[in-house]
């Protein structure tokens, strides 16, 4: 099957997810609580951090599971999709853990102690990950505090309108404290769909680090509303030949995460379609491919 085909399917599918909320956390949990990750997970897992103003620690599972005596007593989620990245099932055997999976029969499901299910339906075809995202980040966002998302349509049809860029050489994503677990995402989907160099950055640290690779015609798109600094640093990077956008994201900050999150989506699609793209970069690229799966699973 066309993986492109199957990937705007599963964005699209999105606007059906039956999106459930839970009682999250007590601020005292929240202090006791590490969720892991590796890839779009830890992204996840890097938003109910965020959201939870760091109360909620994200972690990476290789260095767990080296270092066990990390987690303590402490509360540990591990996020995968699949349920069998090996890092989470080593790291998940050692603490008082529960897997967030759609794959509730898998051996991190069998690891862990308690599970919360990841429901939601996708085209069946292996691709970047958009549906599977959104639902893993919507689980651990619930344990961070209490959500309500709102005007999904109107934050989904607005991302198609300004997603619409064409992107030629490198991209940088910048964000901050709720946005820059979604810059992380929004790198990986160029890397996964069109094999593109990009970066993701606080937009602090840009001008004190990746400032200083990025070339004319370089693209810098800003993950925050529009304010003094932003716009001051894009008068200045404008001066240096680099594409500017800042995608108008309005309402609370889970709104506009779930902005930010459909925007990179979209983006990838867009460009996909620009170079009649049929297949997403990473299934294309079997010996890359297996390598991946020999160091995960």
């Amino acid at each position: 099957m066309n993986t492109i085909r199957a990937l705007e399917s599963d964005i699209e599918s999105q606007l059906i997810m039956d999106i459930k909320t839970m009682k999250p956390l007590s601020t005292r949990h929240q202090k006791n609580t590490i969720i892991c990750g590796s890839g779009d997970s830890l992204a996840a897992a890097m938003l109910a951090e965020s959201f939870s103003d760091y109360r909620v620690r994200s972690m990476d599972p290789l260095e767990l599971a080296k270092n066990p005596g990390l987690a303590g007593k402490k509360s540990v989620y591990f996020v995968s999709v699949s349920g069998r990245t090996t890092s989470n099932i080593a790291a998940a055997k050692n603490t008082n853990s529960t897997a967030i999976t759609k794959n509730t029969a898998s051996p991190l499901a069998k690891a862990c102690k308690k599970i919360i299910p990841l429901q939601y339906h996708d085209a069946g075809v292996q691709t970047a990950g958009t549906v599977g995202f959104l639902a893993s980040a919507i689980a651990c966002l619930n344990l961070a505090g209490r959500i309500k998302i709102k005007n999904v349509a109107a934050l989904y049809q607005k991302a198609v309108q300004q997603a619409q860029i064409k992107l030629k050489h490198n991209t940088f994503f910048l964000g901050n404290q709720h946005t820059y677990p979604v810059a992380m995402y929004a790198a990986a989907k160029l890397y996964e769909v069109l094999g593109l160099p990009a970066h993701y950055a606080r937009t602090e640290q840009f001008s004190h680090m990746e400032l200083f690779c990025a070339k004319p015609h370089d693209t810098i798109i800003v993950f925050e509303e529009k304010n003094k600094h932003n716009a001051r640093l894009a008068a200045n990077l404008k001066k240096l030949g680099l594409n500017v956008h800042i995608p108008s994201a309005t309402g609370d900050k889970i709104s506009q995460v779930i902005f930010y999150t459909f925007f990179s989506q979209h983006l990838a699609l867009y460009n996909a379609k620009q170079r009649r793209l049929r297949n997403c970069y990473f299934v294309t690229r079997k010996k890359i491919r297996n390598a991946s799966s020999h160091m995960i699973y």
